[in-house]
């Protein structure tokens, strides 16, 4: 079973919809038992950081995430849900992140041709190799293209636990993983097969 995580954040459904079209159990829940019995656990999200930090600490949900890494479940960010796995965001000053992962969030610099929101698709370079792309490396000659909806990026501290790289008006770190810790700033659920295939290669970690 996984488990999403929810908490008032947007694009919940459409995670469980992608979930429950490859066959997975899928539970949007709060619930601290509920999230640390999973087999694995996803965090997305589409808002603020700032106003999504203060719902996961309201809901005691910030704890119960602490506690999934430390017990080794596989945990998967989705879009906010990766920029809030970081330390701080540009967008919310002074707000301190999970820190699960060493980086900051930035906004996307302003330059000729760049739209901000970043929406639309992007092609991924993998500099390192991650189990979340297992496959589709080879099978798209080393690129493939998903969608993003976003503001602001991750510059991870580790450059080693970077497996996908985009480009919009700067070098975005577009996954991450290390460890159970899995996260990408791009929406799986809305990246047609590529997605669905990142997707069922997170189901299948143990």
């Amino acid at each position: 079973m996984t488990a999403i995580i929810d908490y008032d954040a947007g694009n919940i459904k459409s995670v469980e919809k992608a979930l429950i079209y490859l066959g997975e159990r899928a539970v949007i829940t709060r619930d601290r038992d509920v999230i640390l019995r999973a087999d694995r656990v996803i965090l997305p999200g589409v808002g603020a950081f700032g106003d999504a930090m203060e719902k996961l600490h309201f809901y005691g949900l910030a704890d119960v995430i602490g506690e999934v890494a430390r017990r080794q479940i596989p945990f998967l960010g989705i879009c906010l849900g990766l920029q809030l796995m970081f330390e701080r965001s540009e967008e919310s000053p002074g707000v301190k992140g999970l820190g699960l992962l060493k980086g900051e969030i930035w906004r996307i610099p302003e330059g000729q041709g760049i739209k901000i929101p970043h929406i639309g698709w992007n092609s991924l370079r993998f500099p390192n190799q991650g189990r979340l792309f297992r496959k589709i490396q080879e099978e798209d000659n080393k690129e493939a293209y998903v969608y993003f909806v976003h503001s602001y990026y991750l510059k991870a501290k580790e450059e080693d636990i970077v497996t996908a790289v985009t480009e919009y008006g700067t070098i975005i770190h577009a996954a991450v993983e290390k460890g159970n810790l899995f996260a990408c700033q791009f929406h799986p659920e809305k990246s047609s097969q590529t997605g669905l295939k990142i997707l069922r290669n997170f189901i299948a970690i143990r």
